[in-house]
């Protein structure tokens, strides 16, 4: 197993309304990407403009945040949110820094 700096992140649109679950090695990268394809109908994440980052964990190894990835996907929204405000009890939005 290769060891490095993995997340998993959970983010929304500027409403609140939908969640996305994602996996990345480069979290301020993919913000920025996700930022970049708000409003593109291809992807989940554009098409509803989720590009506000609520919530992340870090992992040294990519075979457990992928994992951590498909538990995260199965949870209702209300398990989603019961988790982000365990660590992000308002939900507000999160900036990461390089």
């Amino acid at each position: 197993m290769k060891s490095h700096n993995y997340f998993v992140y959970i983010i929304t649109n500027p409403g609140k309304t939908v969640l996305y679950v994602g996996v990345t090695n480069d979290l301020v990268v993919r913000l920025q990407q996700h930022k970049e394809n708000r409003g593109k109908p291809e992807t989940f994440a554009g098409r509803y403009y989720c590009y506000k980052l609520l919530y992340y964990e870090r992992y040294t190894y990519v075979e457990h945040a992928i994992e951590r990835e498909k538990e995260l996907k199965l949870l209702s929204r209300d398990k989603k949110v019961e988790l982000i405000k365990s660590e992000n009890p308002y939900l507000q939005f999160l900036k990461v820094d390089d």
